[in-house]
């Protein structure tokens, strides 16, 4: 919807946003995605609704890979025309609401959102499509359980049956979600669900069948639960090799500035959202490699003759693919336990550290001495480092990997000027 065309309390609200958005980047306060959509939505609670009417709107929504597949499919979508994104990874309404009013009129939105908010900006912006990613435990002491998730999600669908889903068929947790059961009484029936296949690498939170609590089987690539009809659908996109095989069996070779395995399977999904809006594979794929870094995650940065490169891990699936990612280097890593990060650090003890031993390893962070205690247990030797500037310090020249949960990222972002 155009400003010209909206409610007047929406034009105000949206001019509002900006403005207070604007004087947050302008004061250096932060990039204003979460400030101008929280002004904007206090002065009219149905803001992000209206921003979002006239607009062909993906949502992307998964515990992990979120901001780096919103970013690669905006990228995608791009060959249509202009997109409008909330790229710094403020995922919930009041960035969303910012993203879009900072925009102005685009004739596509692909919005991150956060995997709690998802039934919410689903009923205010009446999406196209919406790609599920994963789900995996996140932040214990205040995130939902698993198993719980997936229900919200499921039960989300069942109210917008219109949507079209591009979902992981490798997550029994994610097609369990992802195909409600059919009421044509009440008027609901199974979305159209593309599925993709990027591989899983982590399966401690997808042993039990959210359908019946029988076991999940698993072999090669397949899974299948041992009681119900859950299994793994046939993905109509799938990584091979350094590439995706699209729907129509046509390979495209994916050259990627991003690191890892994990980005491929980014790609894959961008790709698949992409194509329910007509883009196609070929027009697109050019486009995936001009995403150099989302938000810092993947930046690199020279200082003092070390090419510092960083990785953001918030939970022990995201560590393991961070250590895929990560060079056979000096690595740094660092954690804390604020309010952004989850208060609980016992996850630490669900992620398998042994891939760092034979690499100089250095600790940092307001829970350092947590992360002291789980790599001593997993014999990986340590050092200790006070401040970032004294790991830059205790590393040879050449390559330094920093691998760093939320706040503790964005420290050590900040202390290289906010690289993005």
């Amino acid at each position: 919807m155009t400003d010209a065309k909206m409610p007047l309390r929406a034009k105000v609200a949206t001019s509002v946003s900006r403005t207070a958005a604007a004087l947050s980047r302008a004061a250096g306060r932060g990039d204003g995605s979460v400030i101008g959509g929280w002004i904007g939505l206090k002065i009219d609670p149905d803001l992000l609704a209206h921003l979002s009417t006239g607009r062909a709107i993906a949502l992307v929504s998964g515990t992990n890979g979120k901001t780096t597949t919103t970013r690669l499919t905006a990228a995608a979508v791009g060959v249509l025309g202009r997109v409008a994104t909330n790229s710094f990874g403020a995922n919930m309404p009041t960035g969303h609401t910012s993203a879009l009013a900072k925009a102005g009129s685009t004739p596509y939105a692909v919005l991150e959102v956060d995997e709690h908010y998802l039934a919410q900006v689903l009923e205010a912006t009446e999406p196209h499509v919406v790609a599920l990613l994963n789900l995996s435990r996140d932040q214990l002491d205040r995130a939902k359980e698993v198993a719980m998730m997936a229900q919200l999600w499921r039960a989300a669908l069942v109210q917008h049956p219109d949507v079209r889903v591009v979902a992981n068929a490798d997550d029994p947790m994610v097609v369990w979600a992802a195909t409600p059961p059919a009421d044509p009484a009440r008027g609901h029936f199974p979305p159209h669900v593309s599925w993709f296949s990027a591989g899983q690498r982590w399966h401690d939170d997808s042993w039990v069948c959210p359908e019946c609590g029988s076991t999940i089987a698993r072999k090669n690539d397949q899974w299948w639960c041992t009681g119900c009809a859950l299994r793994r659908p046939e993905p109509q996109w799938t990584v091979e090799d350094d590439g995706v095989l699209d729907p129509t069996g046509a390979w495209h070779k994916i050259q990627l500035q991003l690191p890892g395995k994990v980005n491929l399977g980014n790609a894959a999904t961008a790709l698949a959202v992409a194509a329910e809006f007509g883009v196609r594979p070929v027009d697109a794929v050019s486009r995936l490699g001009t995403v150099t870094s989302v938000a810092g995650r993947y930046a690199q940065v020279d200082r003092d003759g070390r090419n510092i490169r960083l990785l953001l891990a918030k939970n022990p699936a995201s560590w393991l693919e961070a250590f895929d990612m990560a060079d056979e280097a000096p690595t740094l890593l660092s954690i804390n336990a604020r309010d952004p990060d989850g208060l609980d650090t016992s996850w630490l003890f669900d992620v398998d550290f042994a891939p760092l031993r034979g690499r100089q390893v250095l600790i940092t962070g307001d829970r350092a001495y947590d992360l002291a205690v789980r790599l001593d247990v997993n014999g990986v030797p340590f050092q200790h480092v006070r401040t970032f500037d004294d790991a830059i310090r205790a590393v040879p020249p050449g390559r330094l990997e920093v691998i760093a949960n939320y706040t503790a990222f964005q420290d050590i972002r900040a202390e290289l000027d906010r690289v993005n």
